[in-house]
């Protein structure tokens, strides 16, 4: 008998249902147009681009020009590609065109489904961005897709790391511009520290289409973006409190891996608090508690998680000489991007690399807060829908499931639970062996460059030939995933998610082709391609008879996003496939949060050594144990945004104010107003309201004018005199302002004081907002304490921070006033120091932002057509010089080693 739930799923439909259902009469109207556009000549199919331009900025909804727009687009697709999209395809763009996620499976196109969305609304000529995980897919994107956007009349534009300026404008100037999210992000930034309009590189933030949405707007969400600049250096301490954790044993600390967290124990603190006197890094008489003691309490508590929470070969790498991050959710390196608060300072120490110095924050925004500055926006992944509740609340996004081209015909597996680690790995090597037998395509997902290294070790050792894909491997990335579907290849990887080469069956017939021609150049192409596509036809075919490709996982991640993208590179557009995890009572996930009552099922069972318990029901704890970190992570993202929405509102008022500061002709005005502010400020401090004369400071309001005002007027006799009040003195002081600014604008020169003005306006708005991000910082460590008090943290910070950003801006009119006040015309000489010092500056400021580090230039003799990936095209590289290829590597150490 069916419940109530399914018995209405099954007469009305799911929420999805409907929603796809809506799209097919939009569907059917673009097929019905395709004859019509078919018809048209290339020059014509422009001409209809123009067109609907027109009608669009002539009030026309982009609703209403939709099917004509998608018609044109596919057509030019068509032509331009040789790709005509399937209808699944043309649903997945209506519904990014709505403002959706659309969740399409591994291999279903979705580079073409994001040109019909960016068509449609580029067409108003505000631009679009499409947004990628890394640089290589957003140049190959940009270039691949851009021949669509060329056959349609409108510019494509690529937006990477340390671009030059001038190229970068025009990226952003173009109708579709493709970025990666941190590039957009820091780009953001940059423009909001610019002291010129002109230097500005984005545009309107109109609409933005995000690939692997789940990747970069909650993954990648949960650091921000942050331009610093270096802080005094403290190698020194790092070094000191880094030999003391080592000397601590089990009673001194408590972890608490659910949440992440190490705490030291009354115990623990007292044995530091000892220990640090002994070696005289805490002064005599001092305590831990007390207040001076905050930042070698700081140090240790970091000390601490650098040696208990961080695991090398797992959260990052040693390169070099090196502490290198690795991206937990797609096992890459993060290169440039650093752990704050002196974390990453602690590993160095513990690693014995060379410390960096820390960094102060100069400008920051969390992914969340930059993505929803967007009028619309989009996203497309192959796994969204257990994360819907926070795309939704977040972001306003919907979450809409758009059915595969072609039914999936892949066999996905009960988990096997084994006792221990080493029967399951037993057991995949077993399992591994049998299929890699028959020539069956096996990619073993693991979560750990060192769980991948083990399992090697142990293929190796039983004769079994494969690749291995992690962080150490990341240059051959794209060659290693385009041949894991090759007839009998066995390919390790961590962490599969947006890798952005499609694993075909039988092998990349476009790799093979490229990689044939650069070995002979002077070969027929034609033929070459010819012969590769008969071959891959037989081998996709033994590929098909031998069961498709094998995801064999080696542990569940505690999200179930990251196991469902695994999973989902078996199965494309309709391929056969198979689907298996292989687990143990011993991994992380089933130890911390693994269900007790599964552990006495298997020991009920009495099972024998090797045996596993394979069944739904094991399934369905194990999802319901991912749910709960899912959504406890879920909570811990949703509290940081709050905290950090009261900074984003302050950001806003800045950024606004700088914006506006930059586009006004003239400042005076507001330069008047904020020296009468302050003025007034000055009377009410020496002069208070409702007080006699004799209880006024004038000796104090005359020094005060002098320094803040640069006048020296007769203050004190002025009080003096019969019938003078507060109102008369506020009103004196500000005729004797304006009178002494008056000149000093005559002495300037009009148009010389407009920029003096201005340029003493973006300076020190932009060095208070400096100073209030490290107060902001500073406040946030502590505030969560309050809640010991039975008041809440958050309601503390935003009262603390509103009347943080008060004291900013009263700070901020003080030191503009006391500046313009003080400034004299400089001479020629001193014109140009500083305006030579202020260029050096803004040069420093910008090439702080801490980007993933990008490959250098090619040297002086390259060839033309430079790319990072083909040595032939690189010249002659320097031995001492940054490696080509993008490792940070020397070349002499890389790919100019001598064997």
């Amino acid at each position: 008998m069916l419940g109530i739930g399914k018995l209405a799923k099954k007469v009305f439909g799911t929420p999805n249902d409907r929603k796809i259902k809506a799209t097919r009469p939009i569907v059917d109207k673009i097929n019905a147009l395709e004859p019509e556009f078919q018809k048209l000549s290339d020059d014509e199919i422009k001409a209809k681009t123009d067109e609907l331009s027109e009608r669009a900025k002539g009030g026309e909804s982009l609703d209403d020009l939709l099917p004509e727009a998608f018609a044109n687009c596919r057509e030019a697709a068509l032509r331009a590609l040789g790709l005509r999209a399937f209808d699944t395809q043309l649903m997945g763009g209506i519904f990014l065109h709505q403002g959706n996620i659309s969740e399409m499976k591994t291999g279903e196109g979705k580079t073409l489904v994001a040109t019909f969305p960016a068509y449609l609304n580029a067409l108003t000529r505000e631009g679009v961005h499409i947004v990628t995980v890394n640089d290589y897919l957003a140049k190959r994107d940009a270039e691949w897709m851009g021949k669509v956007y060329g056959a349609l009349g409108m510019t494509t534009g690529v937006v990477y790391p340390r671009q030059p300026d001038d190229e970068k404008r025009a990226a952003y100037a173009c109708d579709v511009t493709y970025a990666t999210n941190n590039e957009l992000g820091f780009d953001y930034l940059r423009d909001n520290m610019r002291s010129d309009l002109r230097e500005m590189s984005q545009r309107k933030h109109n609409f933005a289409i995000v690939d692997e949405v789940d990747s970069i707007l909650i993954d990648e969400a949960r650091t921000p973006l942050i331009i610093s600049g270096p802080a005094e250096d403290r190698t020194e301490m790092y070094n000191s409190i880094d030999v003391l954790i080592p000397e601590l044993s089990d009673a001194h600390f408590t972890i608490d891996e659910k949440t992440r967290q190490v705490n030291f124990t009354d115990e623990g603190n007292d044995h530091l608090e000892a220990t640090l006197l002994a070696r005289g890094i805490l002064p005599e008489g001092q305590s831990l508690y007390d207040p001076e003691s905050t930042t070698i309490v700081h140090h240790i508590n970091q000390g601490l998680r650098a040696h208990k929470l961080f695991t090398k070969d797992k959260d990052y790498i040693v390169r070099d000489n090196e502490v290198v991050l690795i991206d937990e959710f797609t096992g890459r390196m993060m290169a440039g991007r650093r752990l704050s608060e002196g974390l990453h300072q602690a590993i160095e120490a513990k690693e014995g690399c060379a410390i960096q110095p820390e960094n102060v924050t100069l400008a920051q925004v969390t992914f969340q807060n930059y993505f929803r500055l967007y009028a619309k926006l989009a996203g497309m992944t192959g796994t969204a829908a257990t994360e819907a509740e926070e795309f939704a609340e977040i972001y306003g996004l919907g979450v809409v499931e758009v059915p595969t081209n072609r039914p999936i015909a892949r066999e996905d597996e009960d988990d096997a639970v084994y006792r221990t680690a080493r029967e399951k790995f037993e057991a995949i090597v077993e399992t591994i062996k049998e299929a890699n037998e028959k020539g069956q395509p096996i990619l073993v997902g693991t979560t750990s460059i060192e769980k991948s290294e083990f399992l090697s070790d142990l293929l190796t050792k039983a004769k079994v030939k494969h690749n291995v894909l992690n962080a150490r491997q990341h240059e051959q990335e794209a060659q290693i995933v385009a041949d894991a579907g090759k007839l009998g290849a066995v390919t390790i990887a961590t962490n599969m998610a947006g890798r952005g080469t499609d694993i075909k069956l039988g092998g990349n017939v476009e790799f093979t082709v490229l990689e044939a021609i650069a070995a002979n150049p002077e070969s027929d192409h034609a033929a070459i391609r010819a012969e590769i596509e008969a071959a891959h036809a037989a081998d996709e075919d033994a590929v098909k008879k031998a069961g498709g490709l094998f995801v064999l996982a080696t542990e569940r991640h505690e999200s179930r996003r990251i196991d469902n993208q695994l999973r989902g590179r078996s199965g494309r557009q309709g391929d056969p496939g198979r689907s298996a995890f292989f687990l143990s009572l011993e991994d992380d996930l089933m130890r911390i949060f693994g269900s007790e009552r599964l552990e006495k099922v298997l020991s009920t069972l009495g099972m024998k050594e090797g045996e596993a318990i394979v069944h739904p029901w094991v399934n369905k704890s194990l999802e319901r144990a991912q749910a709960k970190v899912e959504g406890r992570n879920f909570d811990i993202r949703k509290q940081l945004l709050k905290f950090d929405d009261v900074m984003n509102d302050q950001r806003k008022v800045i950024f606004g104010q700088r914006r506006d500061i930059m586009e006004a002709e003239d400042l005076s005005n507001i330069a008047q107003e904020m020296r009468h502010e302050v003025i007034a400020d000055l009377v009410d401090q020496y002069m208070p309201p409702k007080t006699y004369a004799d209880q006024w400071d004038t000796e104090g309001l005359y020094a005060a004018c002098i320094e803040q005002l640069g006048i020296d007027v007769p203050v004190i006799d002025w009080a003096d005199e019969e019938g003078v009040d507060d109102d008369v003195i506020q009103e004196r002081l500000e005729k004797a302002v304006d009178e002494m600014m008056a000149q000093k604008a005559v002495s300037f020169g009009p148009e010389a004081m407009r920029m003096v003005e201005k340029q003493v306006l973006l300076q020190t708005i932009d060095t208070k907002w400096r100073e209030h991000l490290l107060t902001l910082e500073h406040l946030r460590s502590v505030v969560g304490f309050r809640g010991y008090a039975q008041r809440d943290p958050l309601n503390e910070y935003k009262n603390e921070s509103f009347q943080l950003f008060e004291n900013m801006l009263d700070g901020l009119r003080s030191d503009v006033t006391r500046t313009l006040s003080n400034i004299r015309p400089m001479s020629e000489e001193e014109q140009q120091q500083l305006a030579l010092e202020m260029a050096q500056q803004r040069q420093a400021l910008e090439a702080a932002a801490q980007a993933p580090a990008e490959p250098p230039a090619p040297t002086e003799d390259a060839v033309e057509g430079f790319d990072e990936n083909d040595p032939a095209t690189w010249g002659n590289p320097g031995r001492n010089a940054s490696c080509p290829c993008g490792s940070g590597k020397k070349f002499k150490h890389c790919h100019g080693r001598l064997s």
